[in-house]
């Protein structure tokens, strides 16, 4: 009987592919989903495609793209989390997948998120571009002004939820993995809001309060290890849509799969599209940094100045190298003179793999190098002579 368990459980898990971690060459991928990117996020290397670049509708999947741009607004200090976002009638009037705002409904910036991620609302989303923008029409400038941005060179968006069934709406394969990317390496706190499977929130408007369960729309986030986002989005015109990412050993990856057939095809190929990254790459992180250190700078008074590395060194390996190989060393730039700012580069780190240069990371002034005047000199000349 335990031999029978066991087969039964190894078929269904070849079948579904949800949690297995299988060995598969590119050239073997069988996937009926006609558009597919698969991206390691740190480096926006793209470990498989198809049909990357043709554009199509992306359904909800739209909402990548408003997330990463109230974020934005967050970041440059024009929204916060707990700032109150008022629903307008315009917002309330949405269809398809909603959180059932009402006029004049009043939810928080982080509410409204959740209910974007989890539950995929259009009224949330709507509500967002209009605080974020002042219309739903002003923040679609900006949706397509920031895909020109990241070079989405396939994407053009009408509305800020992908609810419009339009030939002007549409993205690509690859452009959803670049947007994914983006929002994910900028702003990693998104997953805790992706990541949540069911939450309530709660309604306050004139007739009273109602409490509303949020549920989330992405079945992997239980079904595939790792996982914790991003984005679902179907509809009979887009078909079924999904930016899936997972995280395992340090590595984190995206796997788009847009116009699958059904929502079962859609999770499980976007499965076996993550099992098939995860199989075919590993991630070199720098575990012995370069520390700080000191350097002389011409035209200056000061005998030493602090640099510092710029960030952390990373490689994505997909073809098994050793990494043992990986030396790295210190190249400066040839005339380190003064006026210098705190952050401006003097040098790089180099990174070599078996003597390759497999890249690097720069070298910045941890200070600020002011280029010395005459009269410094002279008070250095002063202060010599008064020892």
């Amino acid at each position: 009987m335990k031999k029978i368990l066991t087969w039964i459980l190894i078929v269904v898990l070849s079948l579904y592919g949800f949690g297995c971690s299988m060995i598969v060459q590119a050239s073997e991928l069988e996937i009926e989903t006609p558009h597919a990117v698969v991206m390691e996020v740190s480096t926006g290397t793209v470990l498989y495609e198809k049909g990357a670049d043709e554009s199509v509708h992306p359904a909800s999947v739209t909402k990548i793209m408003t997330v990463l741009l109230i974020f934005e607004a967050i970041e440059k200090g024009e929204l916060s989390l707990t700032d109150e976002v008022t629903t307008s009638a315009y917002a309330k009037s949405m269809g398809g997948s909603q959180v059932y705002l009402e006029t004049g409904e009043v939810q928080t910036v982080e509410t409204l998120l959740k209910c974007i991620l989890i539950a995929s609302g259009n009224d949330a989303a709507v509500a967002m571009a209009e605080a974020v923008s002042g219309s739903e029409e002003a923040f679609v400038e900006s949706m397509n002004e920031k895909a020109a941005e990241l070079g989405m060179e396939n994407t053009h968006f009408v509305d800020c939820c992908g609810l419009t069934d339009s030939t002007e709406h549409y993205t690509s394969a690859r452009d959803v993995a670049i947007m994914s990317r983006e929002l994910l390496y900028r702003y990693p706190e998104v997953t805790e809001y992706s990541d949540i499977w069911m939450e309530d929130i709660t309604h306050e408007t004139a007739q009273g309060s109602s409490v509303f369960t949020l549920s989330n729309t992405n079945k992997l986030l239980r079904a595939y290890d790792g996982c914790d986002g991003l984005k679902t989005g179907s509809t009979s015109y887009a078909k079924y849509c999904l930016s899936a990412t997972a995280q395992r050993d340090g590595i984190r990856l995206i796997s788009v799969v847009l116009t699958a057939p059904d929502t079962k095809t859609r999770f499980a190929e976007a499965a076996q599209l993550l099992n098939y990254g995860f199989a075919s790459c590993s991630m070199y992180y720098d575990e012995d940094p370069p520390a700080p250190t000191q350097i002389s700078v011409k035209g200056t008074i000061q005998e030493e100045f602090t640099v510092c590395p710029e960030g952390e060194f990373s490689y994505l390996s997909t073809t098994g190298e050793d990494f043992s190989l990986i030396e790295k060393y210190a190249r400066w730039d040839e005339n380190i003179a003064a006026p210098l700012e705190k952050g401006d580069q003097v040098g790089e780190y180099v990174y070599t793999l078996d003597g390759k240069v497999i890249g690097s990371v720069p070298i910045v002034m941890a200070e600020d190098a002011p280029k010395a005047g005459y009269l410094d000199y002279l008070n250095q000349i002063w202060e010599k002579w008064a020892l």
